[in-house]
């Protein structure tokens, strides 16, 4: 009967210890998990873009829009109309009264507005806005 307490007693000592020490281990683990992920987020993810409320700073919108929205604009500035050609129209800062001029102007130079600098379309597509 001693034995068999002793035994226990020594089971559940070891079983206490590895766990303490694999909970050390789990706690550094995660914590150098997610400092590494603050690391990189507030590096790589570009923070500028965005305000402290998570909203995206309207200098950005564009970029983002025709970026996340690439084939839908690509179709709407082929066709000369669409929900898509009218925002990127509203991101511009057209009116409703210049939309028009802005779509027809965007279906004549898709030509050279597919390109695969991004940057470039967008300087294009702010020059047709004007």
């Amino acid at each position: 009967m001693r034995q068999i307490r002793t035994r226990l007693s020594t089971l559940i000592c070891i079983t206490a210890l590895l766990l303490f020490a694999a909970g050390c281990t789990l706690k550094g683990t995660i914590k150098e998990t997610t400092d590494s992920t603050s690391n990189v987020t507030g590096t790589t993810s570009g923070r500028i873009w965005f305000t402290e409320d998570g909203l995206l700073h309207p200098e950005h919108k564009l970029t983002a829009f025709t970026a996340l929205n690439q084939t839908n604009v690509e179709q709407d500035l082929a066709r000369g109309q669409g929900e898509y050609l009218t925002s990127l129209g509203t991101l511009l800062g057209l009116s409703n009264d210049q939309q028009a001029a802005f779509h027809t102007k965007a279906q004549e130079a898709f030509e050279t507005l597919m390109t695969s600098d991004h940057e470039a379309q967008l300087q294009q597509l702010r020059m047709l806005a004007r």
